[in-house]
């Protein structure tokens, strides 16, 4: 599994600007095959820091929401909103039993 998360420090005003961009790009993304979770959010602390956490079943599901319709309106909508600076790690994980055994 590839897990995704961003940080985007940007501005409330832009992320206002944005909100419908996000709860379409949540809606749609989460419906692609492979994704087990897209998430934005606000940080409490922070206002102005947006992150993204997803987490794609393979890197051909990863590639394919690339080349989505929705990817590309939310870019469009990122890019006339466009943020400070955005900060992008991504991981390879495996899933283990919670809590994580210690012995």
């Amino acid at each position: 599994m590839l897990v995704i998360v961003v940080s985007i420090d940007t501005t409330a005003d832009n992320i206002a600007a944005v909100r419908d961009a996000i709860t379409t790009m949540e809606k749609a993304s989460r419906e692609e095959a492979g994704c087990h979770d897209y998430t934005f959010a606000v940080e409490l602390s922070d206002p102005n820091r947006l992150r993204i956490t997803e987490c794609w079943e393979d890197e051909a599901a990863l590639k394919a929401h690339f080349a989505t319709p929705h990817m590309a309106a939310f870019n469009a909508a990122m890019a006339a909103a466009a943020p400070r600076s955005m900060d992008l790690k991504c991981y390879e994980a495996t899933e283990v039993p919670f809590p994580i055994s210690r012995g």
